[in-house]
Formats: C-alpha cells, structure tokens, sequence
C-alpha cells in the first residue's frame, strides 16, 4: 500500500493576507504525514514591481513576464514569499524547505511559444524530478515550492502554480497515494456563488458536464476543473477544491471508476 501524500495550492490572494494565510498554515501543519504546499504571490509582484516602475500587463488573467517583470517574480516568488512562508512552518515544528523548480533540478519546462500570444518568460512544464522530492520527503523535509522552474539552460521561467502543483501531483502518484488540494478564497465549488450553503460536494466527470452545460460551472473554475479531472486520470487518488480556512472540506473530485466504485 502506497503511502500517503498530500499536496496542498494556495493562490497569491490568500498568501497576501494575514486574515487567510494564517489559519491555512495552521491546518496545513495539522495534516498527517508527508506534505508538500505550492504557493502563488501574485499581488505582491504586482506591488513591487510599481515601486520599480515595471508596469504589470495581464492577459486573461495570465502575466506577461517580460525580462524585467521576470528579475521581479523571481525575487518575490522565489525569496520573499517563498522564505517567508518556510520561516512561518519552522515555526510549527515542519522541517520546510522552499524550492523553486532550478533547486535539485526539480521542474524543467519550456518557454511557451510566442504564438498566438507572447507571455515572454513563462513556462510550460515538461518534466519533474519525482525522484528528488520522493527523497527530501523520505527525509522528513516538507518542500514549499515556488510558481518558478527553469529551462535547463540557464533562464528562469514565470510558471502557472496550479500547473505546478497538479504536475507534481501526477509525477509523484507513481510512489504515493496522491491527495491534491486546491485552496481558494471560496469553499469550492458552488451551485450558486451567493448562498454558502449551495456547495457542491462531489463532482464526476457526468455532472461536470451538467453544470457546464447549465452555466452553473463557467470562467476560471473551468480550467481548474478540467486539471483536475486529468490528474484524476493520471493516477491522482483525490482532488478538493476548497477553502483555505477549510483544507479538510470543500468539492471533491471524482473519477468516472471512482463514482461507480
């Protein structure tokens, strides 16, 4: 029997706030066993970069990572949320150690091509170094893993961190039984964004459908949805949308076999 491995995402939203980022932590810590949290840090590099006088451009939703707004990224994501979300679980007593994908060569990708829409320094990943986490979680290390990766050749690339994570999900579902957790500023997925009691608990791929369909399911929850029911099919056991103030909550995610099993 596999053991178990949970990975939890936190967007930059929730990192950015004392009031989310705090009780996140303090569940993460509480989780048994082996752990791995991938972080974003979005509004942070947004911040910094306007003290700089680097302007931020967003395409549907995605930042465009010119050279300089890539020097940014990489000391916000990489340095300041990275080491200061590391120093907040010394704190509780987990051994965290903040990566970025160029660390032990943990997340190659490529840049993404400039057609039809040139992001600059951004990444599509290609390969993660399963091995090497397998071995810092073998020790006892919880890795804390930055929206970073590197292309082999020298340059840093600007890297989605659902993409991350959801990669790192799939990679390491060959060695544990996989539980993938992504944390937003909602308790998941829900039927009706303004009543807090229309969570939707389980969705398999037939009800996706549904609720796409019904316009129930629409904008940014479609992609996360449809990463999640791919890691579900490459050997991911459990995917949670959910809160970050509930990690053990939320919407879970079923395969087809799952739902019928």
């Amino acid at each position: 029997m596999k053991e178990k491995l949970n990975i939890v995402k936190v967007g930059g939203a929730i990192v950015e706030k004392e009031e989310s980022l705090a009780p996140l932590l303090k569940s993460f810590a509480a989780l048994p066993g082996l752990k791995i949290l991938v972080h974003g840090g979005g509004k942070i590099a947004t911040s910094i970069a306007a003290s700089l006088g680097i302007e931020t451009q967003m395409i549907g939703g995605r930042r465009v990572t010119s050279a300089r707004m890539l020097e940014v990224v990489t000391m916000v994501y990489g340095g300041l949320v990275n080491k200061n979300l590391v120093a907040r679980l010394q704190a509780m007593g987990l051994d965290a150690i903040g990566l970025t994908g160029a660390d032990l060569d943990i997340i190659r990708s490529v840049r993404r091509p400039a057609e039809p829409i040139d992001f600059g320094f951004v990444g599509d990943v290609r390969k993660v170094n399963a091995e090497a986490l397998r071995d810092l979680l073998a020790r006892g290390s919880v890795p804390v893993l930055a929206p970073l990766t590197h292309d082999g050749n020298g340059t840093i690339l600007n890297t989605n961190g659902d993409t991350i994570a959801s990669s790192a999900a799939k990679a390491l579902s060959e060695y544990f039984d996989v539980t993938l957790t992504f944390c937003s500023s909602t308790p998941g997925v829900m039927a009706d964004i303004a009543d807090p009691d229309s969570l939707i608990h389980r969705i398999t791929p037939e009800v996706y459908r549904k609720l796409v369909a019904e316009g129930v399911i629409s904008d940014g929850m479609i992609p996360k949805l449809e990463n999640a029911f791919e890691a579900i099919g490459a050997g991911v056991t459990r995917v949670v949308i959910t809160s970050a103030s509930d990690i053990a909550g939320g919407t879970e995610i079923l395969g087809q076999e799952q739902d019928n099993g």
